[in-house]
């Protein structure tokens, strides 16, 4: 008796040496680590059946004084030493429960008898906690993955959260994953694990700070992801948003793949944010690249002038004429009139192609109704001429246009003005 007194004595004695060190150390406490997380501490008591372990945080840490004993039942740390460990669960009254971490865990196998490894797998499908592992190899149905010398299934839905269409790639890699299924077997356990989950969680951890910084009216900066006849979809850190093409600029687009890439990094503004009517159906958010560009209208009196002759590109073709650009965002209206060069057309494509490169000159702009009027560059000398080689010289152009048409499109404005 009077041996097991001066032993807790002693064990008593060491506590509280081991905590006044501590405590001359000085320094605030840190917040409890997530269970899961891998610590390491100074070991500040060995009772009989649990130790105290100090990781300098909040609340105190214990772990069955079981896992600090070898295969004979003999201690192998002494108070004051540092142990690595993970946490197994934490409960506010009586604090954090570890589990001992062993040393290494490689990829070397043990021919599927390693019982430590074993127990922490199985604890870490118990409790949510990720595991490393070594894609050693691909199959039909998945890939092979080594953790803690022991082998693991990863089926390819869950190696990724998209479809993986070389899973060749991950092969030699050490990657994270959950533990979704563990059953004891007769030679070693059935270990089914899942990446997918694990990049889950760090989606929605991300979509959920990306969510607080998001509002209508943000400028962000977002990665491309994929590539639709309607639009883009743009990451912006774990949420998606939606830059429908008619949002991407001002110049007009048959696709968004003319102006973006996936895996393109770009600037867009959030113009409107509509909530999802459950959780499985997100909110939707709209973009724009648009927005953040200079609107080509406010110049563009200044810079088409009437009369200037510039280069433009066939980008419609209608009935009533063709719509050719000029500048990124500035379609002018070519009437069918100008195409023909005096003969009657029945539709604009009897005279142009669309895409086709042409020189235009600048009839009229109108700024307020976003219109601009464009005749072929050179028609109007081409009327001189013609009006020389009928003998009136002294003619002007607007007289002598062809009986049979309506004359370029400033002689229609000016008739119009006449007449009224």
């Amino acid at each position: 008796m009077a041996d097991q007194q001066t032993e807790k004595e002693n064990v008593g004695q060491d506590f509280a040496q081991a905590l006044a060190e501590f405590e001359q150390q000085g320094g605030e406490k840190r917040e409890d680590p997530p269970v899961g997380a891998k610590v390491t501490g100074k070991v500040l008591s060995i009772g009989e059946e649990t130790a105290f372990v100090d990781l300098g945080t909040k609340s105190e840490a214990v772990i069955e004084t079981a896992q600090l004993k070898d295969a004979e039942g003999n201690l192998t740390v002494n108070v004051g030493d540092s142990i690595d460990a993970t946490v197994a669960s934490a409960d506010p009254e009586t604090g954090l429960q570890l589990r001992k971490r062993a040393a290494g865990g490689g990829s070397g196998g043990s021919g599927g008898k390693n019982p430590e490894a074993a127990a922490e797998i199985k604890m870490a499908w118990q409790h949510g906690i990720p595991v490393e592992g070594v894609v050693s190899g691909i199959n039909k149905g998945g890939a092979e993955v080594q953790v803690r010398g022991l082998r693991a299934f990863c089926p390819l839905s869950q190696l990724d959260l998209r479809y993986v269409e070389d899973p060749a790639q991950f092969v030699g890699q050490r990657l994270t994953f959950k533990v979704s299924q563990y059953e004891e077997g007769r030679t070693r356990p059935n270990i089914v694990l899942s990446r997918r989950a694990v990049l889950e969680e760090e989606q929605q951890q991300k979509a959920s700070e990306a969510r607080s910084k998001i509002q209508v009216g943000s400028v962000v900066t977002g990665k491309v992801t994929s590539l639709a006849s309607y639009g883009a979809f743009v990451d912006l850190g774990g949420i998606e948003g939606m830059l429908h093409v008619s949002e991407i600029g001002y110049s007009r687009l048959a696709h968004p793949k003319e102006a973006l890439s996936v895996g393109q990094e770009i600037e867009v503004q959030v113009i409107k944010i509509e909530k999802g009517k459950d959780e499985k159906k997100p909110e939707r958010i709209s973009l724009s690249r648009r927005s953040l560009e200079k609107d080509p209208w406010r110049d563009a009196a200044s810079r088409f002038s009437e009369g200037t002759e510039v280069p433009g590109r066939v980008m419609r073709l209608e009935s009533f004429g063709a719509f050719v650009e000029i500048a990124p965002g500035l379609e002018g209206l070519l009437h069918i009139s100008e195409i023909g060069g005096g003969k009657r057309l029945n539709h604009s494509r009897e005279g142009l192609q669309l895409g086709q490169d042409i020189r235009v000159r600048v009839l009229n702009v109108d700024t307020a109704k976003r219109r601009i009027s464009l005749g072929m560059s050179g028609a109007e000398d081409d009327r001189e001429e013609a009006a020389t080689a009928s003998g009136g010289s002294g003619t002007s152009a607007s007289k002598l246009a062809p009986q049979s048409g309506f004359g370029s499109m400033a002689d229609f404005f000016k008739n119009a003005k006449r007449a009224k």
